[in-house]
C-alpha cells in the first residue's frame, strides 16, 4: 500500500490489546504534577518517564520513608499488582448457538478467564457496573486457582482449554502442601478486584462471600483496594449448620464483605435496605387480633387449666369481652415466638386505629444544642400541661412537631410527666437496612432440582436477591460476578426482574472448569461449570415464563467466549492507529466471521456488548450500523464509492455525535478508491482520524 494512504491502519508491530491502565494513570499523573516527567529516548521513540526525585518534593510530607510501617504484605504481591495493569490481547467471540434471545438480551455470559475477561471490559464498560457480585474460591486445599501468568496469561488460558496445541497443562488446585497456601489465592485475587474496581460506577458496590479460611486476608485485600473509608460492613450470614470440628470451634457462619467504589457517592444515592421478612404477616396478626375486640372469650389461664388436667367445665359461665388492652397483650406475646429481627420486633405496640407502630427518641440528634425555637414544649392533651423537652432540644423545628400532632405521629405518656416520641408505622416503614447478621439455613437443592441442575454448594438464590435487591436499590443497574459458578447472581436477577418487572441486567463470567469425573454433574452430561451455568439460566428463563411471571422480561443472554484476537497483529485503540500496514492482503485470521470481527471492535471502541445493531445493505454489500451510528463496519470484500455515499446518508440521518467507521483493508481495490472513499466521508463531516482499515 502506498504511504500515504489515507486512512489510517493498524500496527503490524503490536497486537491488539484491551484498555492500557498504566498510561491511564501516567496520564492522570502529568496532568496533575506535569514538573514531575522528563523525555525518555528509547527505541521505540520519545516516552515520558516519572522523576520520583521531583515527584517526592512535590508531594512534600506526604510521602513515606519510614523502612517500617503499616502494612499488609506476601510474596508475589507487586507482581499481582503488575498483572492488574497489563493489557489483554485477546478478544471475545460471540457464540449465538449457545445464548438465549440473542438479538434482544441486554445479558451477557462470558466463558473464560475472568482476569483476562476482565481487562477486555475495561473500555465497554468502564464505571458502568452498578454491583460486582462474586462467591470466589474459598481456599479450601482443593479449589482451582487461575493460572496467572505475568507475559502471557492468554496463550496459557487457550492452552490449558485445549484451545492451541501443547495443551498437556493440568487445571491443578491450590493444595494445602503446595507452600504459600495464602500467598497463591492473594496473588489470584488482587488483581480481579482492582480491576473490578475500575468498571464500578462511582456509587457502585462490590459484595463478596467468603468463609472462615480467607476472611481476614479478604478484608485487609479489600482495605488496600478499595480504601478502608469504603467499608460499608461485613455481614455474618449464619448458615444454621455448625460444621463440627475436634481442634476447634465449630463454624456455622460465612462472611459477607461489602465496599463501595465510594462511600459517600453510594450514601449520596441510596441505602442498604431490605424488605422486612416479616412485615406482612406482622400486620395481618395485628388486624386478626384486633378484629376480635368486642366478642367475648375465655381466659386463656383458664382455658389452659382446663385442657391441662382434662376438667369438666362449663367455660361459658366465665366468657369475658375482649378489649383493645387485649389484642395488644396477645399480639405481643405472638411476636415474642416469631423469628424476627431486631428492627421488626421493636414495632410490638399497637394504637387505637388498629395499627402496628413503634416509638423512638425526638431529642435533637446533636452533641450541640438546637436554635432556641427548638424548645418549645408540647402541651399533653388530657393535662393541658407542657410535657419536658429534651436537654439539647427537639429534633425538628415547631411547625414540623405541629405536622406531626395533627397527625397522631406523636405518643404522649398517660399524662405530662412524661416526654413524648415519635410513632413510626410499620405500614410506612416496610424496609430495613441490612443487619450484620442473616440467618438463613436453607440450601437451593430444591431450587436446582426443579430445574434438573446438579451443583454442589452453590450461593442460595434467596441471599443472592436480597442482596442484589438491597444493593441496587432500584429496578435498574448492572450486576458483574466473575466468579459465574452455577449462574446464582443471573438468575437472582431475572427472578426480581419478573416480581417488579424490572430492567436489572447480569454480566456473568466464568473459567470452562471441567466438572469432576463422577460428580453428578458430569454424570448428567455437563462437561464444564461454564456449560452448565448457561443451561441453569436456560431452563430458570424458561420456568419464569411458563410460570408466567416472566413474560415480558429480558430472561435471555448472550454467550461469549475468551480467545486470541481474530486480528493479526494490530492496535484497535481509534486514538493509537498511526502507523500504516503496508504489504498487507488482508489482516483478518482465517476461520474468523465478521461477527467475531465486529464484536471485538465494539470491544476497541468501548462499545457495550449488548448495543443494538443494524445491518443495512448499501450498494450491494453488508454495512452494521451499531449505537444509533456510533459505529458503521464494513467489512465487504469490494468496497464501492456507493458504499462511501451510503454511509454519509446515514450520518446524515441519524447525527450521532461521532460516527466512526472500519473497513476491511483488502476490500478497497488500490488505493484511488480508498483517498476517494475517505474524501466523501470528510465532505460528510467525519475526520480522518475517525475512519480506519483493518
Amino acid at each position: 500500500m502506498n504511504p500515504s494512504n489515507p486512512i489510517k491502519q493498524p500496527d503490524v508491530h503490536t497486537e491488539g490489546s484491551s484498555a492500557n491502565i498504566v498510561d491511564q494513570n501516567i496520564a492522570k499523573l502529568r496532568q496533575l504534577f506535569p514538573d514531575a516527567f522528563t523525555e525518555s529516548s528509547q527505541a521505540s521513540g520519545t516516552r515520558f518517564k516519572v522523576d520520583l526525585g521531583i515527584l517526592r518534593q512535590l508531594l512534600g510530607e506526604y510521602v513515606e520513608e519510614e523502612p517500617e510501617r503499616y502494612s499488609f504484605a506476601w510474596h508475589g504481591k507487586s507482581r499481582a499488582r503488575r498483572i492488574s495493569q497489563t493489557s489483554s490481547s485477546g478478544t471475545l467471540r460471540p457464540d449465538p448457538k449457545h445464548s438465549l434471545d440473542w438479538s434482544t438480551t441486554q445479558n451477557l455470559y462470558i466463558e473464560g478467564d475472568n482476569l483476562e475477561v476482565l481487562k477486555l471490559l475495561q473500555k465497554s464498560y468502564h464505571r458502568r457496573v452498578d454491583m460486582v457480585y462474586i462467591d470466589p474460591p474459598y481456599n479450601t486445599g482443593g479449589d482451582f486457582i487461575y493460572p496467572d501468568q505475568y507475559t502471557d496469561n492468554l496463550t496459557t488460558y487457550l492452552r490449558y482449554t485445549g484451545q492451541q496445541d501443547d495443551n498437556g497443562l493440568k487445571i491443578s488446585p491450590n493444595a494445602e502442601t503446595s507452600g504459600r497456601y495464602h500467598t497463591n489465592w492473594l496473588n489470584m485475587m488482587m488483581p480481579r478486584l482492582r480491576l473490578a474496581r475500575n468498571l464500578l460506577a462511582e456509587g457502585g458496590v462490590l459484595v463478596s462471600h467468603i468463609d472462615e479460611h480467607e476472611a481476614a486476608a479478604l478484608e485487609l485485600l479489600l482495605n488496600e483496594v478499595f480504601g478502608e473509608d469504603n467499608k460499608l460492613g461485613v455481614i455474618v450470614w449464619d448458615k444454621k449448620n455448625p460444621k463440627g470440628d475436634a481442634r476447634g470451634v465449630a463454624v456455622q457462619h460465612e462472611s459477607i464483605l461489602v465496599y463501595a467504589r465510594d462511600a459517600t457517592a453510594f450514601k449520596d444515592s441510596r441505602s442498604l435496605t431490605r424488605p422486612k421478612d416479616n412485615a406482612v404477616r406482622m400486620l395481618r396478626k395485628a388486624e386478626q387480633v384486633l378484629g376480635l375486640v368486642g366478642t367475648k372469650m375465655v381466659p386463656p389461664d383458664l382455658q389452659d387449666t382446663v385442657d391441662k388436667y382434662n376438667l369438666s367445665l362449663d367455660l361459658s359461665k366465665y366468657e369475658v369481652v375482649r378489649t383493645a388492652e387485649m389484642a395488644q397483650d396477645e399480639y405481643q406475646e405472638w411476636l415474642k415466638r416469631q423469628d424476627v429481627s431486631g428492627g421488626e420486633a421493636a414495632y410490638r405496640l399497637l394504637d387505637e386505629h388498629g395499627q402496628v407502630y413503634r416509638t423512638v427518641s425526638m431529642a435533637w440528634p446533636n452533641k450541640k444544642k438546637a436554635p432556641d425555637e427548638y424548645f418549645v414544649p408540647l402541651i399533653h392533651p388530657k393535662t393541658g400541661r407542657p410535657c419536658p423537652v429534651p436537654e439539647r432540644g427537639w429534633r425538628n423545628p415547631p411547625a414540623t412537631m405541629k405536622q406531626l400532632a395533627d397527625a397522631g405521629l406523636i405518643v404522649f405518656g398517660a399524662d405530662h410527666t412524661k416526654q413524648p416520641e415519635r410513632k413510626y408505622l410499620l405500614k410506612e416503614n416496610m424496609t430495613e437496612n441490612i443487619p450484620s447478621v442473616i440467618r438463613f439455613g436453607g440450601s437451593d437443592d430444591e431450587v436446582l432440582k426443579s430445574l434438573g441442575i446438579p451443583f454442589e454448594n452453590p450461593k442460595p438464590l434467596a441471599v443472592a436477591k436480597m442482596l442484589i435487591d438491597a444493593v441496587l436499590g432500584t429496578k435498574e443497574g448492572v450486576v458483574l460476578d466473575f466468579f459465574g459458578g452455577s449462574g446464582t447472581a443471573g438468575h437472582a436477577v431475572m427472578q426480581l426482574n419478573a416480581g417488579d418487572q424490572g430492567k436489572r441486567r447480569f454480566i456473568l463470567v466464568q473459567l470452562p472448569e471441567p466438572c469432576e469425573e463422577g460428580s453428578e454433574a458430569a454424570k448428567a452430561g455437563f462437561k464444564t461449570i461454564s456449560e452448565l451455568g448457561r443451561e441453569r439460566l436456560r431452563r430458570a428463563a424458561k420456568q419464569l415464563r411458563t410460570d408466567g411471571e416472566g413474560a415480558s422480561i429480558d430472561a435471555g443472554f448472550r454467550a461469549f467466549a475468551l480467545d486470541s484476537s481474530n486480528i493479526k497483529p494490530w492496535d484497535a485503540d481509534f486514538d493509537t492507529l498511526e502507523q500504516a500496514v503496508y504489504d498487507s492482503v488482508n489482516n483478518i485470521k482465517p476461520n474468523r466471521s465478521e461477527s467475531d470481527v465486529l464484536y471485538e471492535l465494539l470491544l476497541k471502541t468501548g462499545l457495550d456488548l449488548s448495543v443494538a445493531i443494524e445491518e443495512h445493505s448499501i450498494d450491494g454489500r453488508a454495512v452494521s450500523v451499531i449505537g444509533g451510528g456510533a459505529l458503521v463496519v464494513c467489512l465487504a470484500e469490494s468496497i464501492s464509492i456507493g458504499v462511501a455515499e451510503g454511509i454519509a446518508r446515514l450520518k446524515s440521518t441519524m447525527q450521532p455525535e461521532v460516527m466512526r467507521v472500519v473497513f476491511r483493508d483488502s476490500g478497497f481495490r488500490n488505493d484511488v478508491v480508498k483517498t476517494n472513499v475517505v474524501q466523501i466521508l470528510k465532505q460528510a463531516g467525519l475526520s480522518e482520524e475517525h475512519v480506519r482499515s483493518i
